[in-house]
């Protein structure tokens, strides 16, 4: 009996999920599809610039499946570019990891996507500053339209300090 496949940890889920060659008909297009832990291995390694070793222990598997994971997601972007297809950032076996924020002061602390939270912190837990943003890495914002368990019917405080 196999082992059990292991959820990935996701930290961001992509903004755009759908890529096409211009000037091609979808009809005459062919799909590539990329996991989103695929995307997420890309993300970490080629955008980031982590090694394998820490990006693999950010993603909660091992450094050869990080490798196999990056491998597998380069040639299908590889074989999309070079032979006209479409690209599709869908599915996979992954849980989202807690949300990072930063006050005023410089504290920063994260909250975990599986609490159930429906606003931001309202106060920093250290120095109790109401100043709080959202954390995000430049150039990445959550997928639109997303929203991990628990954060449905947000404010729209919440929406403006980083919740979508």
């Amino acid at each position: 009996m196999p082992r059990p496949c292991k959820c990935r940890k996701i930290a961001y889920l992509p903004g755009v999920t759908f890529f096409k060659p211009s000037g091609l008909p979808m009809r005459a297009l062919e799909e590539t599809r990329l996991s989103v832990e695929e995307a997420e291995a890309i993300r970490l390694k080629d955008l980031e610039g982590l090694d394998q070793e820490p990006a693999a222990v950010r993603m909660n598997v091992s450094r050869p499946t990080f490798q196999r994971m990056l491998s597998s997601a380069r040639r299908k972007i590889a074989d999309s570019l070079l032979n006209g297809k479409a690209i599709r950032i869908t599915g996979g076996n992954y849980e989202l990891t807690g949300r990072s924020y930063r006050c005023r002061n410089g504290h920063e602390w994260d909250v975990s996507f599986e609490s159930p939270v429906e606003e931001p912190p309202e106060l920093c837990p250290t120095c109790k500053t109401p100043e709080i943003t959202a954390l995000l890495p430049p150039g990445i914002r959550p997928m639109s339209g997303a929203r991990p368990a628990g954060t449905a019917g947000l404010t729209e405080r919440a929406r403006r300090r980083g919740f979508r």
